[in-house]
This record gives C-alpha cells, structure tokens and sequence, in this order.
C-alpha cells in the first residue's frame, strides 16, 4: 500500500486501535502533556456547572489545596456551613452555567458592572433573595439589606479568589441563559423559578453562539490575569445532560447543540491563550463505550463509576507525579457505597422541574 498522511501516526489517533480495541477501563483521551500539572502548594479555586463539584470533592479528600476563599461565619457548624453552600465550591456563587455570566460576575465584583436588578420577594414565604443566585441561601434573607450585606461579603471573596488563586478549574455548563432586556445582566435561573417574577416585557431567554461563549471566556480570563498574571486555567465541559430547554425542540436535540457549542468553545479557548489545559471529562463520558457505564438510572448524570473514572484521569495527568500514588491512594477507585454517601452536587437548575 503506498504511504499516505496517515501511515504513520501513532495507535491513538484511530478509533479502531484507541477505542474499539481498548477494553473501556482502559480509554484514557489524555494522550498529550498539559501545560502545567497542580502541585500540594497550589490554590486550586473551581467554579461553574455542577460537575465542577466532583473535581472540588475530590481536590479536598486528595491532599490537594482547593482554596475556599469564601468562608463560613465564625461559630458556624460545618453541618450548617454545608447546608448553606459554604463549601459547594470556592466562593459562594451557586452554579455559573454561562461564560457571560462568569464574565459579569468578575465585572461585578470590581464595579465594572452594576445591575439594575438588586432583590427579588421568594413567593412562597415573601424572603428576599439574591437575583444572581437566589437559592445560596436555603432560608432566604429576612430583609433586603441583609441580602445586599451577604452580596458584599461575597463579591469581596471573589475579588480575594481572583486575584490569590494559583489554578482556577472551570466547566462549561450551559448555553441556554435568561438576561435582563434593560441591561442585558445574566440570570443563573429564569425569574419565577426560585424567586422574582416572570414578566416577557422585563426578561429574555438567549442561546449563546460558539463565538459568544469563547468571547465572554476569553474576557474572563483577560480580566483575571490582570489582577492575577500567574493563574493558570483548567477548562471542560460538563458531561451532565441538561434539565430542560426552552428552545421549541426536543430536549435531546437542544442537548445535543448545547454540548457540542460548549465543546468547540472549548477547543477555540485553549488554542486561544496560554496556561489553559483542557480535562476531556465530557470526551470520555459520551463516547459510545463508556456511556452505558458512566449514566445514572435517569440518564443525565454521572454516577459513581463515571466520576471514579474521570477523576483518576485527572489526578494521573494534572497533578504532580511526585504526589500522584498518594492521591491514588485516598481518591477511591473502586464503585463503593460511599461515594454517593459522601458526595453532595448541587446543581440549581433542577428546580426548574421540581414539580
């Protein structure tokens, strides 16, 4: 057979020796060196859609440094902090779904960006929440000024998480978001949801593009490492299905444009910049092998298997190797009770179907 382009590439760049002839335990897509791999010195700060949650468990139980740069109040038992989100991830933002609502959440943090929006009344027992992350506060806040307080401290705490982070791990959630028309401020969830009022003459729904999505990243970014040079950035997709879509298709189709815009999103942010090391936990989960056993009973999220798996291709490959027996030895690779025991994913969104 004559030479062509592709006859001597190496076993990993065809289906057929990388996957078809690899028994699924064994597929790992990380076949290039990152940039940079985390150290036990390192703040690692995590932010964006729920799967981000497993990276942060697993960062805590491993010996690793993930950095909570927002703290509890003092005398607050960890049971309570807990129950209050102090520790769902490094500041107590709620899930971010969105790049643009990243992006505006920095531009707050440093007075760039000042919303009309202040306070929404939760229906069901008139408390105050924050519009841009009403269910933070499981109880809701007794007054508006108590609220606004709590905004504060935490806006303090990002700005302290920007700019004293070595490593930020963020994951691409969603596209599909709900802006304020008057000044286009980004909504972690549509209003009426879980507080304020759905009003069509106040709010839109908007699908961001592949170009919207790398834009607002890429701002992101840019406004972190002018306060913080140094940080480095892990990216990824969420392998988590999404709960609804208010586009007028089938939920199966919007998932399917929603994860492939986040995907080439991804792809243009990490040939973009510098320091941006991609962690293909999406990539790993939906390839056809692996799927029937990484997906719950429901089909959307990860279980436990599906985690272990991911998790392992991430400490074998973004830490440090001096540390990684160590990690191996507290991150559990065996399917075992405990790692649903343990584990507490929040993901804001399913309270569009709670009913």
């Amino acid at each position: 057979m004559a030479e062509n382009p592709y006859s001597y590439l190496p076993d990993h760049r065809f289906w057929r020796k990388a996957v078809t002839s690899v028994p699924s335990f064994a597929i790992d897509p990380m076949v290039r060196e990152p940039p940079f791999v985390l150290t036990t010195e390192d703040k690692v700060a995590t932010a964006g859609s729920c799967f981000a949650q497993e990276i942060a468990h697993a960062l805590q139980e491993s010996g690793y440094h993930y950095y909570l740069a927002e703290q509890p109040p003092e005398g607050l038992s960890a049971q309570e902090a807990l129950r209050r989100n102090y520790s769902m991830y490094s500041c107590r933002y709620g899930n971010i779904y969105t790049t643009a609502q990243l992006r505006q959440l920095i531009d707050r943090a440093y007075g760039r960006f000042v919303p009309e929006l202040d306070v929404w009344t939760r229906p069901e027992d008139g408390r105050f929440v924050d519009p841009f992350r009403p269910r933070i506060e499981p109880d809701a806040f007794a007054t508006p000024d108590e609220m606004r307080a709590d905004r504060e401290r935490h806006l303090a705490a990002v700005r302290r998480m920007l700019e004293t982070m070595d490593v930020f791990v963020f994951t691409f959630g969603h596209t599909e978001t709900w802006r304020h028309k008057r000044d286009g401020a980004i909504l972690q969830l549509a209003p009426g949801v879980a507080g304020g009022e759905w009003d069509p003459n106040v709010f839109e729904f908007y699908n961001m593009t592949v170009s919207e999505v790398v834009r607002d990243f890429l701002a992101a970014i840019d406004r972190i490492r002018e306060v913080n040079a140094r940080v480095r950035i892990i990216l990824s997709v969420s392998p988590v299905g999404i709960i609804a879509t208010y586009e007028d298709r089938h939920v199966v189709e919007s998932n399917s444009v929603v994860k492939s815009i986040l995907r080439a999103a991804a792809d243009e942010v990490v040939r973009a910049r510098p320091n941006i090391a991609y962690f293909p936990s999406f990539d790993l989960a939906t390839i056809s092998a692996t799927v029937p056993l990484f997906y719950r009973e429901d089909t959307r999220r990860i279980n436990p298997y599906g985690v272990d798996r991911a998790m392992r291709m991430f400490f074998d490959h973004l830490t440090d190797r001096a540390q990684r027996k160590a990690s191996e030895g507290i991150v559990k690779i065996d399917v075992a009770a405990e790692a649903e025991s343990n584990s507490r994913i929040v993901c804001d969104e399913e309270a569009i179907d709670a009913g």
